[in-house]
């Protein structure tokens, strides 16, 4: 009988079918809430202290909130691939901003590089929330996300944009109204994808990380990149309560990471060999680098790589602190390296670009690096204070939400179960 029991606990908990009648109380039809994921890239957790943004605060009083862990490294990519499929890095694949495969020979996945940011090899590795969601018969949009422009695991949201930089944050906000205003697929009929409304939504904002890249994570600017994201997040709350629908939207405001501020006294200078384009190939520096030793140079480059160093730590992929949760998937590079809060690591004759501001990618442990997290709506616990939520934990809190079984992931319900109301 105990195991009976504690079968169907495990059944409830993860597809959260049975959870939400008793969350909106009566009887009746139940609704499913709609789920509008939030990311406020580069928002480290202590900026909402700060007093630039009311609206987001007043979400945090009015429902859940907390500083959460990010994933290591610290990065965009991995950790916003981490918020949607609930694996880190080293699990669904994208282990950093700049990488190569060995099954993709001659090809450098890349922010700016377009064909592979929409080729699904990248992708493949992890299933993120919107394909467990259309697999399941609800309807998702991306208003912009790392993953979301490609067909991962042949599946793509419903309603997706093609990233645009340069797009205001109202603007993205408008668009994403626009999608809640497609009617809802039982009245609709299934008319095909991009027909109905959204069950599920994601929007990302990213003025406040490129705030505190150029300036730094103290510097009026990006106080002023905060209160506009605020100010959209005021915009969508309106839009929302226009078109009825506040009432049963849950927002999950979250980061990817936080920010340290640098500067050109800072730097932590690689070896002469491993600086050498003879000997080694850096494919990424700054607060980490990857390292790969050239055919022939693997041990005297690693020997030099991997001693001792100040302000940097190094290690060969297979030693890589189990901490990390990092170092198993083909992408790692041979050698790996990680710089204090603060500082950049480059080549031995690399000059530090700029007078200083700020960077991420470092121990996702370190104070700097923390992120944020808020979720309001119905069925999330009031005033509540979430303590030791790490990003893994999200991807099962919104499945819980809709109402949908999610592929196993790194994450533990039971850092998360304090967000929603029993």
């Amino acid at each position: 009988m105990a195991l009976r029991l504690i079968l169907i606990l495990l059944a409830l908990t993860v597809s959260g079918c049975a959870s939400w009648p008793a969350r909106f109380g009566g009887g009746g039809k139940v609704e499913r809430p709609i789920v509008v994921l939030v990311s406020i890239d580069g928002f480290r957790a202590d900026y909402i202290a700060r007093g630039a943004t009311p609206t987001l605060s007043r979400w945090a009083r009015e429902g859940a909130s907390g500083p959460m862990q990010p994933s290591f490294p610290t990065k965009t990519f991995p950790n916003h691939y981490t918020l949607v499929t609930g694996l880190r890095p080293d699990h669904h694949g994208i282990v950093n901003n700049t990488m190569v495969d060995p099954t993709i020979p001659g090809v450098t996945f890349s922010l700016r590089n377009a064909e592979a940011v929409t080729d699904r090899r990248w992708w493949d590795d992890g299933e993120p929330i919107w394909v467990t969601a259309e697999k399941a018969g609800l309807t998702s949009a991306a208003m912009f996300w790392p993953g979301s422009e490609a067909d991962v695991r042949g599946v793509r949201p419903s309603l997706y944009a093609k990233f645009d930089q340069a797009m205001p944050g109202d603007a993205r906000v408008d668009q994403l109204l626009a999608w809640m205003d497609l009617p809802v697929r039982e009245e609709a009929g299934d008319g095909g994808p991009g027909t109905d409304r959204p069950d599920i939504a994601t929007l990302y904002f990213d003025i406040v990380d490129t705030a505190g890249h150029e300036h730094g994570p103290d510097a009026p600017a990006v106080a002023t990149a905060l209160a506009s994201v605020d100010q959209s997040l005021a915009r969508l709350e309106a839009g929302l309560r226009r078109r009825g629908l506040w009432r049963r939207v849950v927002v999950i405001v979250v980061s990817d990471h936080g920010m340290a501020p640098t500067s050109p006294e800072r730097v932590a200078r690689l070896g002469p060999l491993a600086s050498s384009a003879e000997a080694a190939f850096v494919q990424y520096g700054g607060a980490i680098a990857s390292i790969e030793p050239l055919p022939g140079h693997e041990a005297e480059v690693a020997a030099e790589v991997t001693g001792p160093h100040e302000h940097m730590t190094c290690w060969k992929k297979a030693e890589i602190p189990a901490r990390f949760a990092f170092g198993t998937h083909r992408r790692v590079p041979s050698l790996f390296c990680v710089a204090e809060p603060g500082w950049a690591i480059l080549k031995a004759d690399q000059t530090f670009r700029g007078e200083g501001g700020g960077d991420h990618g470092y121990d996702n442990a370190a104070p700097e690096m923390q992120a944020i997290f808020v979720a309001h709506g119905p069925g999330v616990r009031r005033g509540a204070r979430i303590e030791g939520l790490q990003n893994v934990d999200v991807h099962g809190l919104m499945g819980r939400l809709l109402g949908i079984a999610v592929p196993a992931d790194d994450g533990d319900p039971a850092r998360a179960a304090g967000v929603l109301r029993d």
